[in-house]
């Protein structure tokens, strides 16, 4: 999640960044759908076509880990992988590093996937099942892709960048003491090729979409990728789906999703035994992020951005739940 003083609507940087690209003239029009997380994204079109613009300041995000996201969506596209395609610059660029009045950001551009988000199905068996499948796929793939010059960070990397974060607050004793637990329990694990490798990390509902007509799933947003074990996407996804599905269908459902992933990837019911941990992981990567973005604060804030932190105050409490407890 980005700082909070970058979450403010700016049209104007915005259209700075997107003339970097062809566009429609009448489609910035479209910039009031907007969306800023951990990222900015705003939605164009070109002759015709929708595009999403999606920036951040350079601060925030490193160069090196947006274009091995790139690169690793280039891959998925060569082995005809359903993923979201790159639009380069008019320039020819995948990524452009503009100077902006408001700081050097990076920027790129998307074209729009066939289908709608997960969510706005009906969630039906074979779409569940689908869902499975596309995330299978996912891993067989990664587990023969060898980065070329640009690479992800891994599970360690982001422990290390959490425990540094938290060295800004040293009254989180009991995150710091997560992080310690955490990193000694994945580091004492067996790793291999065939359960550890480049994983999409936020393989949830808002970044699959569910194609009727093929009956396949498309997937964006590959923003969080990371080096970690296969079963951290497996947790994501199913807790994506358990907000979702009513508590007495979940484990049908589940066992659907498992079915689907397990035509294209296998997964042992050792792996499976990481769930927790994997939950815990991500709780406290939220937690770091959003201890992080809120830290500032400023007189007379308007009312979504006081809105805003009551809803990051109790994702952290949600997510704390379990900190400093054994594995």
């Amino acid at each position: 999640m980005l700082k909070l003083k970058y979450l403010f609507h700016n049209v104007d940087l915005a259209e700075m960044l997107v003339k970097n690209w062809a566009f429609d003239e009448d489609s910035l029009e479209m910039f009031t759908y907007y969306r800023i997380s951990s990222n900015a994204i705003y939605p164009f079109r070109d002759k015709g076509d929708t595009h999403f613009l999606r920036f951040a300041p350079q601060t925030e995000k490193n160069r090196d880990h947006w274009f091995a996201e790139l690169d690793f969506i280039s891959y998925l596209r060569s082995k005809h992988y359903g993923v979201l395609e790159t639009v380069l610059s008019l320039k020819g660029e995948k990524l452009v590093e503009m100077q902006t009045p408001w700081g050097d950001y990076y920027a790129s551009v998307f074209k729009q996937v066939a289908g709608v988000q997960m969510n706005e199905t009906d969630l039906r068996g074979d779409i569940i099942f689908s869902y499975g499948k596309a995330l299978g796929r996912l891993h067989q793939l990664s587990n023969t892709y060898l980065p070329k010059m640009h690479k992800c960070w891994s599970y360690h990397d982001v422990l290390h960048w959490v425990e540094t974060t938290l060295k800004e607050f040293p009254q989180e004793t009991l995150a710091i003491k997560e992080a310690e637990i955490l990193k000694d329990y994945f580091d004492s694990l067996p790793k291999t090729k065939s359960n550890v490798g480049l994983i999409h990390y936020d393989f949830e509902f808002d970044n699959v979409f569910y194609d009727e007509a093929s009956n396949t799933c498309n997937v964006i947003d590959f923003d969080d990728a990371m080096y970690h074990w296969y079963i951290m996407d497996v947790e994501r996804a199913l807790d994506s789906l358990q907000d979702c599905i009513p508590p007495e269908r979940f484990e049908k459902k589940k066992q659907c999703f498992l079915e689907g992933y397990r035509t294209e990837y296998d997964v042992s019911d050792e792996e499976m035994s990481l769930l927790p941990a994997c939950s815990r992981f991500a709780n406290l990567y939220k937690y770091t992020r959003v201890l992080r973005s809120e830290e500032e604060t400023w007189d007379n804030e308007p009312h979504w951005v006081v809105q805003l932190r009551e809803a990051l105050r109790k994702h952290k409490l949600a997510a704390a739940t379990s900190f400093g407890t054994e594995l």
